[in-house]
């Protein structure tokens, strides 16, 4: 029987034409996975992504393309692995996936002493950080007021805030081209306390 009519098979529900397919390709499942290296992860846990693959390959083959069932499996398991790959690495799962193990640590002469130590590494700001940033954006924001008119504080505020010439005008009584002109003069005086600092 071809992969192709055992994948038709196993699509059909054919538990024994399932099997046979995932037993054929686990070598090739695990040759795919030993090239790639996933963060926080082990070789497994990229071999059973790829056997994920395998298996929406097998569910999504269609024999009236004109590609092997081999070539449209190879092309799943790698897709598979790859986005697994890629979801462990995106920064919302950056501080999961560099979390340490929690271990038991020896503690001399009287044994083994449970003692857990989680530690994870985190490019968040320190406490620290965060008051002198803040900080930092108060005198940012002291340099700018002072340098701008009370139109174009005015201007800048309603700029900031996502309004359109239109809103701004309606809301600040302003005609459009003294917006123009005013923002234009913003950019001009921002630009240049920039480059004094």
């Amino acid at each position: 029987m071809t992969e192709e009519l055992l994948a038709l098979n196993a699509k059909s529900g054919d538990e024994k034409a399932m099997n046979e397919l995932l037993i054929k390709y686990k070598s090739i499942v695990n040759k795919i996975a030993r090239s790639y290296f996933l963060v926080g992860g082990d070789m497994e846990d990229i071999v059973q992504e790829g056997t994920i693959g395998l298996y929406k390959a097998i569910l999504g083959f269609n024999p009236n393309r004109s590609t092997s069932f081999k070539t449209f499996a190879v092309i799943c398991i790698k897709h598979q692995i790859q986005t697994a790959i890629k979801i462990a690495s995106s920064e919302k799962n950056k501080i999961l996936s560099s979390a340490l193990p929690i271990w038991e640590q020896s503690d001399g002469d009287e044994g083994y002493e449970s003692k857990l130590e989680i530690i994870i590494p985190s490019d968040l700001p320190s406490p620290d950080d965060s008051i002198i940033a803040n900080e930092n954006i108060q005198e940012l924001k002291a340099k700018i007021k002072k340098s701008l008119s009370p139109l174009e504080v005015k201007v800048l505020n309603l700029y900031l805030k996502g309004y359109s010439y239109k809103e701004i005008s309606d809301l600040g009584e302003i005609s459009k081209k003294s917006i123009d002109n005013a923002l234009t003069r913003i950019k001009n005086k921002l630009t240049f306390l920039k480059k004094a600092e």
